[in-house]
Parts: structure tokens; C-alpha cells; sequence
């Protein structure tokens, strides 16, 4: 008598709860993760696109007063927002007139867009922990899932008494499950993760070297 055709939706439908709730903890981490990834796709390219605009009209500007007019259109832009802090940190020392500013003053106000700067950035690495923790943990989760269907596999040897293959065969499958959907959660994340930290520090850098050129600007009264 020909035996049970074994499928993968068959030994995931039948696989015991233990490994059922690891394989739903992995696919809420792999959910989780390509939801991540889109957003933080989403948002590193409209920062980069209107940092690109702003850096245009940043850099064809006579004025800091004439930049400042334009910052609702570049809302998008991590540099807009240093300039707008730093911008404002130089308005409440001349009080809104043109003047040049002392040393100190000067590096008051390179001091509030550097701080603004590493709001920046931490706004950029939002949500990257949590890639990082699935690409660290899925694994390991997925060989918890893996080691108690193989000791699922040889309890029930031991309890019939037999190592037939239909015996073995459907544990040691839907433990293997286990392992590979924690390598579908787990190798997207741990990409995308080292994709996003190379961007974030090449932004970080442009964001520093930013936070100095305003306070160089508004040292000599905003031009």
C-alpha cells in the first residue's frame, strides 16, 4: 500500500505546537522585517532626494534669510532641519539682524546644528535594531525549531518502537521547515541592515560637514 504523500503545507498543518509557534514567531519576523525594510527604503530616498534639492538651493542661495524662506520645500530633507536649528540659533543671538558673530557665538550655534545633526542620524537608524534583532535571533529560533523536531522524531521511535523512514521522515522535514524559514527571515534582515548602515554613515558624514558650513555662514552674518 503506497504511503502518505508527504507535502511542505501537510508538515507544516501537522507538525506538533511547538514548532508550529516557532514557525509563526519566524513569519511574524519575516512580516516585520520586509515591512521595516520598505518604510526605511522609503525614507533614506525622499531624504536623499530633497537633500539633493535643498543642497542646490543651499548652495545657489546669496543669503541664509532667502534659504530659510524655502525650508516647507524640502520638509523631507535631514539637512533642512540642521539648517533650520542653526538658522534659529542665529536669529535669537543677533535678534533677527545682520551682523557678524564672535567666536563663542559662532560655536553656540555649530554646537545647536551638530546637535541637530545627531537627531539626524538617529532618526535615519530608526527601526535598524530591529533588523539587526531578527537577523541575529531568527536562526537560533529556527534550530530551537529544528532540534525539538528531531527529538520529536526520535520520541516517537522510541514510544513505536521502530525507525521506519514514515516514521522519522515527517518530523526531521517539518523540523527542517523550521530552520528555512528562519533563514528567509533572518538573511533579508541581516542585508538589509548592512545595506542601511553603510547609507547612514555616508549620511552622517554630509550631515557633520553640513552642521560646521552653517555655523562658517552665520559667523559672517549669514551670507
Amino acid at each position: 500500500m503506497p504511503g502518505t504523500r508527504l507535502d511542505p503545507v501537510s508538515l507544516i498543518l501537522g507538525a506538533s505546537i511547538a514548532v508550529k509557534i516557532v514557525m509563526g514567531v519566524l513569519v511574524f519576523f519575516s512580516v516585520a522585517s520586509w515591512f521595516v525594510i520598505g518604510l526605511k527604503l522609503l525614507h533614506i530616498s525622499r531624504a536623499r532626494r530633497e537633500t539633493q534639492a535643498f543642497l542646490r538651493a543651499y548652495d545657489n542661495a546669496t543669503s541664509l534669510e532667502s534659504i530659510a524662506t524655502e525650508l516647507g520645500n524640502f520638509a523631507g530633507s535631514p539637512l533642512a532641519r540642521i539648517f533650520a536649528a542653526g538658522y534659529s540659533a542665529m536669529r535669537k543671538i543677533t535678534g533677527g539682524a545682520k551682523a557678524k558673530l564672535t567666536e563663542a557665538e559662532s560655536a553656540h550655534v555649530e554646537g545647536v546644528a551638530r546637535r541637530a545633526a545627531s537627531e539626524e542620524v538617529n532618526q535615519l537608524e530608526s527601526w535598524m535594531t530591529l533588523l539587526g534583532t531578527i537577523g541575529s535571533t531568527a536562526p537560533f529560533i529556527g534550530l530551537f525549531g529544528t532540534v525539538y523536531g528531531i527529538m520529536d522524531a526520535f520520541i516517537s521511535i522510541g514510544n513505536q518502537g521502530n525507525a521506519n523512514l514514515p516514521v522519522v521522515a515527517p518530523k526531521i522535514a517539518e523540523a527542517l521547515i523550521a530552520t528555512a524559514i528562519g533563514l528567509v527571515a533572518a538573511i533579508p534582515a541581516v542585508m538589509a541592515y548592512n545595506y542601511f548602515a553603510r547609507k547612514v554613515g555616508m549620511v552622517a558624514d554630509l550631515l557633520e560637514g553640513f552642521a560646521q558650513d552653517v555655523a562658517a555662514r552665520a559667523k559672517m552674518g549669514g551670507l
